[in-house]
């Protein structure tokens, strides 16, 4: 329950900070990507807070035994670039320079009741099913 709460509350500061800064606006974040036309330089500031904090928070939280609600830490040891992650990073890029979204701000644009995070968030899910179909079939072929 304690992990449920938590989760929650990080996710509702996460969302209002996604709000707050414009990252649930598309027109901003596709006036970012064009660097040639309308750029809008203002998310690199966000991104520079955001990198800023973790990079600070990150080496606090990692000096202890082990987090506050897991037994222990789970960190990524994975480093190989394979064909999956390139395909799966260009299909994220192309995505998000259609869509003007993201997935954390998409599912935070929900609440504004419009159709285009909709489409969006509703491509993403399609996309996902998809994935794990391919996945499991690959798997299934071996």
């Amino acid at each position: 329950m304690k992990k449920n709460i938590c989760s929650f509350i990080v996710g509702f500061i996460f969302a209002i900070g996604l709000g707050v800064s414009g990252m649930t606006q598309p027109q901003k974040v596709v006036a970012f990507l064009d660097l040639f036309g309308s750029f809008d330089p203002s998310l690199i500031f966000v991104m520079g807070g955001a990198i800023g904090v973790h990079f600070v928070t990150y080496r606090l939280i990692r000096k202890r035994k082990f987090p506050l609600l897991h037994s222990e830490w789970l960190v990524p040891t994975k480093k190989d670039i394979t064909p999956a992650l390139m395909i799966g990073s260009f299909i994220f890029g192309v995505g998000w320079a259609l869509g003007g979204f993201c997935p954390g701000p998409a599912l935070t644009s929900l609440a504004s009741f419009e159709v285009r995070p909709l489409i969006f968030v509703g491509s993403m899910l399609c996309g996902i099913l998809l994935f794990r179909w391919v996945d499991l079939y690959l798997k299934l072929q071996k």
